[in-house]
């Protein structure tokens, strides 16, 4: 039941989600002098999206795309503002490695990327890595890209010292509080009914990660939800994963695409497969639950290639990625409703970004545009997918009916046809897997 509350102020902002992405954007608003309010349907933080699991790599090398790194010199500046202003560490340096075959697009993406915007770094073979770093244990023809200012967030600690933080410069934040619909208003701004009131601002934001789609319909086979797993498994040689012998790492091998982490926050090895077995669907719907047949495959590559860490298993988690065709971040306003701006389908690389993104969002909804390049991001790359743009005037959430399949872009993992943009050019926007 609805409780129509009389004494509601008027936002100038209202948040739609409060993880990562959400958390960073009001803490970005309050900090301009706006009355913002978050809402979140779950907890604050919770571990039902994809902002949890103890640790998040960060890393300048960034061979998905050169053009991400200068949003990522300024996602350094903002993540350390927050750490200092909250007097909490959430960002450890631990280097990162990129490592692959030496023709493959992780290891030539990453180096290119170095070379592009002149980063400090080394280029060592699998050999040479595994001497400097035991724990790791990689085929001596693996080629490595080491980028010194590499490491990790701790994200349940983000999103905890970003709300605290706007909470102190006056934002609003409600946890358990779902929305129903959203509704624009003559005047050009918004109307948002939840679970417990009504609310009116003058921008809305969505930053609501797999249900993203399910409030804007547009997105739907845009922003897909996919199921991953997580394994921590305990060293056989503990001092070999700490944060000083143990660089984060994201590792192409022939099993696929892996990322890991020195032990930090509860005991164990982590470690996880990039779009684990490609398990697809609504958030809602989609298993929670780790499995013997996840663990099996995640052992055996760390059996593989961590042998010192692959000791007994201490934990299993399951997130969720959400995933665009081209595995490029969607970040622009609302086809329709200008008032309207959303950043969705971060595809399982988007948590270093979330102090930059919440600057970016904080810009769209004060004045329509932002001092970043965000044109790589824009909804409209993906001419010819039916958007069906908003025609209605009320936009309640709609069924939930299954979303369209996985978009299938090549012949497999590994196909020829993905290049790096070290051999596309600089400008292209090609899917990177």
């Amino acid at each position: 039941m609805i409780n129509r509350n009389p004494l509601t102020r008027r936002y100038n902002a209202i948040v739609l989600g409060v993880g990562a992405m959400g958390s960073a954007t009001c803490y970005e608003l309050a900090k301009r002098g706006r009355r913002v309010l978050g809402l979140e349907q779950y907890d604050v933080p919770h571990n039902l999206g994809s902002s949890h699991g103890h640790t998040r790599i960060i890393r300048l090398a960034y061979y998905e795309h050169p053009s991400y790194v200068m949003l990522l010199r300024r996602a350094y500046e903002l993540w350390r503002e927050i750490q200092a202003r909250v007097g909490e560490q959430l960002l450890r340096i631990t280097g990162s490695i990129d490592a692959g075959p030496a023709d493959s697009w992780v290891f030539k993406g990453s180096w290119q990327s170095c070379l592009e915007h002149d980063l400090p770094h080394e280029v060592l073979t699998g050999r040479e890595l595994n001497e400097r770093f035991p724990g790791y244990q990689l085929s001596p023809e693996t080629m490595a890209v080491l980028q010194p200012d590499g490491g990790f967030l701790a994200p349940e600690r983000c999103i905890v010292a970003y709300v605290n933080a706007a909470t102190a410069l006056g934002a609003e934040i409600h946890g358990r509080e779902k929305v129903l619909e959203w509704q624009p208003l003559s005047d050009g701004g918004v109307r948002v009914t939840t679970s417990r009131d009504v609310y009116e601002a003058d921008r809305l934001v969505i930053t609501a990660g797999a249900w993203d789609a399910h409030i804007l319909d547009f997105l739907q086979g845009l922003a897909v939800p996919e199921r991953q797993v997580l394994a921590w498994l305990q060293p056989l040689r503990p001092e070999l994963f700490t944060l000083t012998n143990f660089p984060v790492f994201n590792l192409l091998v022939p099993e696929g695409r892996y990322y890991g982490f020195p032990v930090f926050g509860i005991p164990g090895f982590k470690f996880g497969k990039y779009h684990h077995f490609e398990e697809q669907g609504m958030p809602d719907q989609l298993d929670r639950d780790p499995h013997d047949y996840d663990e099996a495959m995640l052992r055996e590559f760390a059996d593989r290639y961590f042998p010192q860490g692959s000791g007994p298993t201490m934990s299993l988690a399951s997130c969720m990625f959400t995933n665009s065709p081209d595995k490029h971040f969607i970040i622009d306003l609302h086809p329709s409703f200008p008032q309207v701006s959303f950043a969705s389908a971060c595809s399982g690389h988007g948590f270093k970004f979330v102090s930059v993104v919440g600057e970016i969002l904080a810009d769209l909804a004060e004045r329509g545009e932002t001092r970043h390049n965000i044109e790589f991001f824009r909804l409209d790359r993906f001419t010819g997918h039916d958007r069906r743009p908003e025609t209605g005037d009320r936009h309640s959430m709609p069924p939930r009916s299954p979303v369209p399949g996985p978009r299938s872009l090549s012949g497999g993992h590994f196909d020829d046809r993905i290049s790096t943009l070290a051999e596309t050019g600089k400008g292209a926007i090609r899917p990177f897997w």
